[in-house]
């Protein structure tokens, strides 16, 4: 079944969450990258609710859910082989270049620098957040509670700012991103906090039913 998503100029065929997801699954097998997917699908859905754009969160839940399809395959190509896993999936243009745009000015392991651009705001969300989500669950790993749910903002900045930290994670992309947005780097780590924390019950939820 196809959802309808409505834009100025009529009405577009979009994927629905269950397809997008059996997508994801037909790519990714191991459980971490699953719960990456489902972590950044809900972190973009609450970012949609923040920023008025309710009525589409669904669409940027899979965007955020699709968004690391060709990574766990194909890590050298990431970005760059996503568009033909995506289009055999039926998935819409719009939606492959919110996918690619994440990775936006980063050379990846095959040595091609990504030059998808990201445009709408739902774009540079991604970008800006996807990064910072794998720094934020680090961090969260290391507190007795192994829960965001008790994090404060004061903690996870001091890891952020601790370089030998979770250091696979870029500040410099993650800076880049708040930038892009036009918002305090501070802003970005608080709300990106929250929406994971928000969300962490039914993430869990999900990972154990498989």
């Amino acid at each position: 079944m196809l959802l309808e998503k409505k834009k100025r100029k009529g009405i577009v065929k979009m994927i629905s969450r269950e397809e997008a997801f059996d997508l994801l699954k037909k790519y990714n097998k191991d459980s971490f990258h699953i719960q990456h997917a489902l972590t950044v699908e809900a972190v973009m859905k609450w970012y949609a609710n923040e920023l008025g754009y309710a009525d589409e969160k669904e669409y940027w839940g899979i965007v955020g859910l699709l968004h690391d399809i060709d990574f766990e395959l194909y890590p050298d190509e990431h970005c760059l082989k996503a568009p033909e896993l995506l289009k055999e999936g039926g998935v819409s243009d719009d939606i492959i270049h919110a996918v690619c745009s994440h990775g936006y000015g980063i050379t990846v392991g095959c040595g091609e620098t990504i030059d998808v651009e990201p445009i709408r705001e739902m774009e540079k969300v991604l970008f800006a957040a996807d990064e910072l989500t794998g720094l934020i669950w680090a961090a969260a790993l290391m507190r007795p509670s192994k829960s965001t749910k008790d994090m404060e903002l004061k903690s996870l900045k001091k890891k952020y700012k601790s370089k030998g930290f979770a250091a696979g994670c870029s500040r410099e992309v993650i800076e880049r991103g708040a930038n892009q947005l036009g918002w305090e780097l501070n802003d970005l780590l608080d709300k990106t906090l929250q929406a994971m924390a928000a969300s962490e019950d039914t993430i869990n939820k999900e990972m154990l039913a498989g």
